[in-house]
């Protein structure tokens, strides 16, 4: 079951789809017949990737690798609120200085091509000293330096009038960011502990790019002003839905293999066509659909890795959700693990019931906090309506109240496939049976976020969150609005208590204390009616037989200069 769209967070990258469905009927192929349920494979290990690893002299020189695209990229600018965007923050990583990077694991490593060094040089206050590699340059010939970092401080922690900022966690716990012993160092000094310090500064953005409001918010935009990494933006035809990326002939690190990486706008649905068509190489089969279709194409491997990926059902804040009770309701009146069998039907790897909105299943720390408020119980949830001033009417009508009728609307991707519409509607049912009329919304691609789920403009929808990784990330999608900067919390429902135990969890260096702050307050999320876990969704794509270096990448970060073709 795939998504309409995906919400990356800044911890690392990762691959992106299209709009949940929901379904408590049989699920069929859109154009093949009906699809059988097929063996299942447990979910891939954490800590394993499936890339098709290869050094880089047995790849070719040059090259043309084609990827697919599910949304265009306006926001450039990973910083910025409209920055997240998936796709364009995995590709941003390979255009900026990405400090670090991460393995199969999760594990932080410092990138040698930015860093010779970085780590904590005190502890009271923390401090964390970088030693920059001073080959490292910006495309404007400038050495990066501790003015980068300040800048980005500055921007990110919330202080700064007119700056639309995705996440201020982390900065918002520096007091100083200052020259070191010379130019190549960097010092940042925190008021408070932050355990997740390796993920600020992902990637680095150049002083120069975002000096002010003006250029933080709308100098990226259709543009990349600066870049230091290895690849740089060869062709971005708006027209024709296509960005390339080419090898930067400045870059002084590692050369990258491949001679262009192409980049082709569509959606989910599309990607099954155009890889059998052989216009890309790489296409997501995490449907029975897609799967059945792709598992047996000529010169074909699928590859899959559990990632940091869930996906949920989100509700809004406005009208009757105002009502916490009304939220809870629809919670109750979801069979979460009829929904998650037939998400899985017809796909090879297991999908996990997901407990939690901070810790994915197979993580060190996940306990399934949903209680009473993730089980399928209808007389509670009709309970709770009643509670709430709703009056019941009759079996399959919508409750009244005031002279209204309990009304609210699914925003749906009209890209969606129809079989997704079909379970989409199903899930509706669900609802109704409860006294929830649920009417189902399709709106453009492009509008989805931009136009409802950015500004909150929803009473139902559904994404994806992935890579809310390191676990400190997660306070962005679950913190209280500050004035009009809803963070990545679209719902816009939140509480002081529920910052505060995200806030200490990621002050807390000790692991196993940090995950009893967040794990209470994952309870907490889940009593708020906020969001409806479904399951960790593995990532399984098919993939063109000697593409190296690519695939399904896990927890670890995406190596642009390492992807190409066996010899």
């Amino acid at each position: 079951m795939d998504a309409a769209s995906t919400v990356r967070r800044l911890g690392r990258a990762t691959a992106l789809a299209v709009a949940v469905a929901l379904a408590v009927t049989s699920c069929t192929s859109a154009g093949g017949g009906s699809v059988g349920d097929v063996a299942k494979s447990e979910p891939p290990r954490l800590d394993a990737n499936d890339i098709n690893p290869k050094p880089l002299d047995q790849l070719k020189d040059g090259g043309e690798v084609r990827l697919p695209l599910y949304q265009w990229i306006t926001q450039w600018n990973p910083f910025q609120v409209d920055g997240r965007y998936g796709d364009a923050v995995d590709i941003m990583r390979a255009l900026e200085p990405d400090l670090f990077t991460t393995d199969a694991s999760g594990t932080f490593r410092a990138n040698p091509d930015y860093l010779v060094e970085a780590g904590v040089t005190s502890t009271a206050p923390q401090v964390i000293t970088y030693k920059l590699n001073p080959k490292a340059r910006w495309s404007d010939g400038k050495p990066l330096g501790f003015q980068d970092f300040k800048a980005d401080w500055e921007a990110s922690n919330g202080k700064k009038d007119g700056y639309n900022i995705a996440d201020s966690a982390g900065y918002e716990l520096i007091s100083s960011v200052e020259q070191g012993a010379d130019p190549t160092e960097v010092k940042v000094t925190f008021a408070e502990p932050y355990a997740d310090w390796q993920n600020l500064f992902r990637p680095l953005i150049p002083a120069a790019g975002i000096a002010t409001a003006d250029d933080f918010n709308k100098g990226w935009v259709e543009r990349i002003p600066i870049t230091a990494g290895p690849l740089k933006i060869g062709v971005a035809d708006k027209t024709a839905q296509t960005l390339t990326l080419v090898p930067d002939e400045s870059w002084r690190g590692t050369r990258p293999k491949a001679a262009k990486i192409t980049f082709r706008v569509m959606s989910q649905s599309a990607t099954t066509q155009s890889y059998l068509n052989n216009e890309i190489d790489l296409a997501a089969a995490a449907t029975a659909t897609a799967y059945g279709q792709l598992k047996d194409a000529k010169d074909t491997v699928i590859r899959s890795a559990s990632p940091w990926d869930e996906v949920h059902i989100s509700f809004g804040s406005g009208g009757p959700l105002a009502d916490r009770k009304v939220r809870q309701a629809l919670g109750k009146a979801l069979d979460r693990s009829a929904l998650i069998k037939i998400a899985n039907n017809g796909v090879p790897v297991e999908f996990k019931p997901l407990g939690n909105h901070i810790f994915m299943p197979n993580q060190v720390g996940y306990q399934d906090n949903s209680g009473e408020w993730g089980k399928f119980d209808l007389p509670a949830a009709k309970k709770l309506l009643d509670e709430a001033g709703w009056k019941d009417t009759g079996s399959g009508q919508p409750r009244t109240k005031d002279g209204g009728q309990l009304e609210l609307h699914f925003v749906i991707n009209d890209s969606t496939p129809q079989a997704q519409i079909d379970l989409a509607t199903a899930a509706a049912a669900m609802w109704l049976a409860a006294g929830v009329k649920v009417d189902l919304d399709k709106v453009p691609k492009n509008d989805f976020f931009t136009k409802y789920v950015d500004p909150g403009k929803f009473d139902i929808a559904s994404w994806r969150n992935t890579d809310s990784f390191p676990l400190s990330t997660s306070l962005l999608n679950f913190r209280l609005p500050v004035g009009d900067n809803v963070f990545g919390n679209y719902s816009k429902l939140g509480t002081p208590e529920i910052d505060a135990l995200l806030k200490k969890g990621a002050g807390t260096i000790d692991p196993v204390e940090a995950a009893k702050y967040y794990n209470q307050a994952d309870a907490r999320i889940w009593e708020l009616g906020h969001t409806v876990e479904l399951y960790q969704r593995p990532t399984v794509v098919a993939v063109r037989k000697g593409l190296a270096n690519y695939g399904a990448f896990g927890l670890a970060t995406t190596d642009y200069t390492k992807i190409g073709w066996e010899k």
